[in-house]
Formats: C-alpha cells, structure tokens, sequence
C-alpha cells in the first residue's frame, strides 16, 4: 500500500495549469490557455454553477482547445475556469474488483463500498500489443454453449464478433458464456445498454454465479459520449490488468456498435467530415486500437503463465443489414464471426445462432480429424436442409428423389434439438461432439 501510495505522489504534476472558457458551441466548449497544458486527449475541469465539470481535449481551433464533457453542462459561464490536468487518465485494476459493478470512471455501482485499488497504474487508452512480439494463439478455449464448441470452435487468445439485430438473444448469450466458459476471469463492458438492463444483466442474467468471477464496467445509452466510449476502453484496461497476472480472460462486450457510435459523436461535435452512413474517419481508427487490445500478451520470457484476453465482441447491425459499415469493418479486423439470426429466434430456437453463416478462423487447427469430419457432414446436412427447406415445407418435394436431402430431412430436427440450449445449461467440448456423433451415426434416431 505504501508503494502505492508513493507511485502516486510521484506522478502529481507540482504545477497547476489552468485557462479560461472562451465559447460554448453544441457539446463543445472552447477554451484558451497555456499551450504546455493543451494535448490531444488530456483532461480539464470547468467551473460550472454547481462544481466542477470533467471535460476531455478532443481537437483544437487555432490556439483554443475544443473540449467534451463528462457530464452535464448547465451552469457554464464564459470566462469560466479551466483547470488543466496533463496526466493521461488511468486505472489501477486489483484482484478485489472481481464480483463488483463499475463505471467508466472507475467508481462502484453496486452499493457494495468503495473500490479498492491496484499497485499498478494502467493507461485507460493502452495500445494493442507488438504484432511480433506477442504470443501465439493457446489452446482451445470450452465456451460451455455447444453450437459454439462444435462449430465456431476458439482458442485463448482468439477474438470473435457477434453479430445480430436487436433482441434476438446476445445478452442471455453473453451470460451463458460468463456461466458456462472456463476462462479464469470474466470481464464484460455493457456499452450504452438501456438502464432498465444494465441492472437486470447482473442481478438476473448474470446470476451469482457467473458474477464471483466477473468485473462488469458499465454506462448506460444516457451517459455522454465520452463516457460510453471511456467504458469500452477501460474494458480492455482491465482484462490487460488480469492478462498480465497470467489468467485466461474472456472479454465480452456490448456492444462495438454503440461504441462506434459514440466515437461519431464525439468526431463530429469536433468537425469531422461524415462519410460511410455518416460515420466519421476516426471511428474506422479507433475500432481496430481498440479491438487489436484483445488476444494474447506479449510472450513471456521469464517463464511464468502467459496469459490471454479471448474476445467475444458484439456488434448490434443496423436493420439486419450484416454488410453496414461497423459490421463489415469489424468483420475485417476479427478472427471469426458468429451469426445470429432473427428468422432462426422468432421459430424459438436459442441460442439463434445460424451455424451455417457462423465461421471461426481458427477451426482447422482446433479439429482433430474425427471432429473435422463430424462437423463437415453435420455442415453439408444442414446446408441441404435449407436449400430445400422451402419446398419440404410446401409439400412439394417427394421422399425419395434425393438421398442426401432425405438425410438431411432425417437428421433436421434432431440437430435443432442439438443446437437449442437453455441458458442455465451448460455443455463440454467433449460432450457436445459426443452428442453430435450420436446424432449422425444414429440417423437421427436419439433413442
């Protein structure tokens, strides 16, 4: 604690900058000052009516800083104070944030005290990793949900996007890997989630059990800008935090789209030109800083554990248009993507994961040969299945004319019965293949 204690006293700046707010333009206020308190992403405080205002540096207009808030604005007057603060912002992560509820800002959300904090100070804005530095994928991570296992198999280290319109199922999702996974540590970012469910995930969702091994960062669709993209990258602060102490993480995030969203904001409330759907350039650099922050570490040389950050991110598709901008960048920077489909939720099959759309990059080095072939028939019956599966439900086609399509029409309902799955249950990688494997020697026949 002492060490703390002196880490921090040593990074106080002695010097106390300060400038004045000379306009309030929409979500920005200019100021001006001394230019050895301006950099880009540098925080300030303005004197408001009622205290003071967190605000973050996000361009600049000649020798005046553009700033952002934190919060609400009300009470600003021109003239107003503007202290400046140089210091980059940082977390100090600790084992005891395990179980707890927090915002972006690092402050409890749980009425359960406060917060206790690390001995290491961690940039909130890490950058990812060198490429040739890290470590190599590990091994094959059991995600506990068996349409995942079977056929969109990770390794540690790997990241996968999730892809689906709204309410088809991503949070229940998410709770069944958080329950069901065996990464050593869970931490899950809620991004711009309504208030109403940002709370029921945890209490409800979540469960107890899933949270003892979970930090949740939250900022609900209300928060500003700042802070919901702040929540996102102190998300990844955080698993680098455990990452670092050699544990397997499993990163899960929700969602990529609200983050980007965010980041348009704040690009345009800054100037920036709009272009794809009014997306700002920025977004389309900070999605990749902040997704390359998964995977593995650096490798180790000191012969300790290396830890992993798997990442399970979700992105929220605008009008189940898959091809959107978000989606088709995020699909570009991960290493796989799992579909979810809203036709597959409304027939009241869960999870609604559409296996068939649904790729990891890493499943041929994950498959042993016997698995490799169980998942390629299951594949091809499927796929048979559904391009029939319009005229099997008319009635027009005759058992009989095809053998591969009567196979496939055997085997549909029991592999629908394979892929449901209730989110209190969970399942191996073993028994899931084992399960498959009964499936197809059988016929179909589960007796």
């Amino acid at each position: 604690m002492l060490k703390g204690l002196i880490s921090r006293v040593e990074e106080l700046d002695p010097r106390v900058l300060s400038g004045r707010v000379t306009a309030v333009n929409g979500l920005l206020l200019e100021a001006e000052g001394p230019s050895d308190g301006f950099a880009l992403g540098a925080r300030a405080s303005v004197a408001t009516a009622t205290g003071m205002a967190s605000c973050e540096i996000v361009g600049f207009k000649g020798r005046s800083a553009l700033m952002m808030p934190f919060g609400p604005l009300e009470g600003v007057r021109p003239g107003a104070e503007a202290r400046l603060d140089t210091a980059m912002a940082t977390a100090r992560p600790s084992e005891a944030w395990l179980g707890r509820v927090i915002d972006a800002f690092c402050e409890p959300r749980d009425g359960q005290g406060p917060l206790p904090e690390g001995r290491i100070a961690y940039p909130i804005k890490g950058q990812p990793p060198c490429a040739h530095g890290r470590a190599r994928l590990g091994t094959r991570l059991d995600l506990g949900v068996r349409a995942l296992n079977v056929f969109a198999p990770m390794r540690r280290g790997q990241r996968l996007g999730v892809f689906a319109g709204s309410g088809v199922g991503k949070s229940v999702l998410m709770s069944m890997l958080a329950r069901g996974s065996d990464a050593d540590v869970i931490v899950i970012g809620l991004v711009g989630e309504r208030g109403r469910e940002a709370r029921e995930f945890v209490e409800d969702v979540l469960g107890e059990e899933g949270r003892r091994r979970s930090v949740v960062i939250t900022e609900t669709s209300d928060a500003p800008a700042l802070a919901r993209r702040q929540a996102a990258q102190l998300t990844l602060t955080v698993a680098e935090y455990f990452r670092d102490q050699g544990k397997d993480v499993l990163c899960l995030m929700d969602s990529v789209t609200r983050v980007a969203l965010a980041q348009r904001e704040i690009g345009l409330a800054a100037g920036e030109p709009p272009t794809t759907r009014g997306y700002t350039p920025s977004v389309f650099a900070e999605l990749p800083r902040l997704l390359e922050r998964a995977g593995p570490g650096p490798a180790r040389t000191d012969g300790g554990k290396q830890g992993t950050i798997t990442g399970l991110f979700t992105v929220l598709v605008d009008g189940d248009d898959h091809n959107e901008p978000i989606a088709d960048a995020v699909r570009g920077i991960l290493d796989g993507h799992v579909v979810m489909s809203r036709a597959i939720a409304e027939r009241g099959r869960f999870p609604a994961i559409d296996v068939l759309r649904s790729i990891s990059r890493t499943a041929p080095e994950v498959y042993d040969n016997d698995e490799e072939a169980i998942v390629r028939e299951a594949r091809q019956s499927l796929s048979a299945y559904a391009d029939m599966e319009e005229l099997i439900r008319l009635g027009a086609y005759a058992s009989g004319s095809n053998p591969a399509t009567d196979r496939a029409i055997a085997l549909n309902e029991p592999l629908e019965a394979f892929l449901a799955q209730g989110k209190d249950e969970a399942s191996d990688i073993s028994g899931s293949f084992a399960a498959l494997r009964e499936i197809l020697g059988g016929d179909g026949d589960l007796s």
